[in-house]
């Protein structure tokens, strides 16, 4: 018999060099609306951009990747 679970969803933040782990608020919420509440808390979030989804240790990770670059 096969059993189908939903994966829980995890999202990374990566800031000053170090990674974040990010839990999700709401399951029904989308990947933006999620990026826009925790962009209360970490600013950087309102110019970052969504990775595509991997499936790591039965869940899928996004990653909240800044596009900010550094002038010069």
């Amino acid at each position: 018999m096969l059993l189908a679970t939903q994966l829980e969803r995890v999202f990374i933040l990566k800031d000053k060099g170090q990674d974040i782990k990010l839990t999700d608020p709401e399951p029904r919420w989308s990947v933006e609306a999620v990026m826009n509440f925790y962009a209360n808390i970490y600013p950087i979030l309102t110019t970052a951009k969504i990775s595509a989804p991997q499936i790591k240790d039965d869940a899928v990770e996004y990653k909240f990747e800044s596009i900010m670059g550094t002038k010069g």
